[in-house]
């Protein structure tokens, strides 16, 4: 016991700083004022794994710890399309779930918007096209939005969804320009 105490002073603390953020978030109460502007209340969002490695899905979970406080600032996820906002769809779309891709859009009601996270929801990333993946989002449903990134960090998500909330629904951009098909 005496060893294991003189060691933990000899060698201090190991643990790193806290990484500073490369932008400066907007504050709450700035996203706040946008939500009530374009929807008048919370932005919900439905998320849809269309057959990703779940890269991109550890990413989404990130987002939802204290640190990025989704819920403080009127983003929540949810259950039902028919409740959703935004549609939020990760990895290349696999053959299996295509049909549940294009009638989980059609139950979002309208005013929707569709945002392909990550490269293979761009381009189909490293699976490109294939006979078991049918390749980026775009090829499938209408998207208004690219986060691109393998996988895109939690700040870069939340950029985008900010982003594709602040334009115009039914025009379409991209956070970062799409890598091409098998480079990462």
């Amino acid at each position: 016991m005496f060893d294991v105490l003189s060691r933990m002073l000899r060698t201090g603390i190991l643990t790193e700083q806290l990484p500073c953020p490369d932008e400066p978030s907007p504050g709450a109460d700035t996203l706040q004022a946008d939500l009530e502007r374009v929807l008048g209340r919370a932005l919900c969002i439905r998320h849809v794994d269309a057959g990703s490695c779940n890269g991109c899905e550890l990413e989404i979970q990130a987002l939802n710890n204290p640190y990025y406080n989704l819920e403080g600032v009127g983003i929540r996820f949810v259950a039902s399309p028919r409740h959703a906002d935004l549609l939020l769809v990760t990895g290349p779309v696999s053959v299996n779930m295509e049909e549940a891709l294009k009638r989980t859009y059609d139950a979002v009601p309208d005013p929707k918007w569709v945002v392909a996270l990550g490269d293979c929801g761009a381009c189909g990333g490293i699976f490109g096209t294939s006979y078991a993946s049918r390749g980026g989002v775009a090829n499938i449903i209408p998207v208004n939005f690219t986060i691109t990134g393998c996988p895109p960090s939690p700040a870069s998500i939340l950029r985008g969804i900010l982003q594709t909330v602040r334009t115009p629904v039914g025009s379409s951009g991209a956070l970062n320009k799409p890598t091409s098909q098998g480079t990462h």
